[in-house]
């Protein structure tokens, strides 16, 4: 089972919707964070080495995820989606993105 991980600024929109359309997969186990420190679930260094697959939503995600978890990125696959925080949590719009972006790294 392959352990996937989201991830956006805050925990409250984007990667939380990710979790949701994907959790239904009975080959994925997943998860959420968010990059900054008042996330709702904060991103952790443990939460990074639980991953297998790693998806940030902008490039400034990735560019954190980097810079504080370099050593533990190591064998990960970091994936950006380039998904601007303009959507609401489960956006019938995001939630169309996702599944058009994410299945061809699954």
């Amino acid at each position: 089972m392959k352990k996937v991980l989201f991830v956006c600024s805050q925990n409250k929109l984007r990667s939380p919707t990710a979790e949701q359309v994907f959790a239904a997969r009975q080959d994925l186990d997943v998860s959420s964070a968010g990059t900054n420190n008042d996330a709702e679930n904060p991103l952790s260094h443990e939460l990074i080495e639980w991953a297998d697959i790693i998806f940030v939503m902008e490039r400034s995600h990735r560019t954190k995820v980097q810079a504080r978890y370099r050593a533990a990125l190591k064998n990960k696959c970091l994936i950006c989606l380039h998904i601007p925080d303009d959507y609401d949590f489960m956006d019938p719009d995001l939630i169309q993105i996702l599944q058009s972006k994410v299945p061809r790294y699954l």
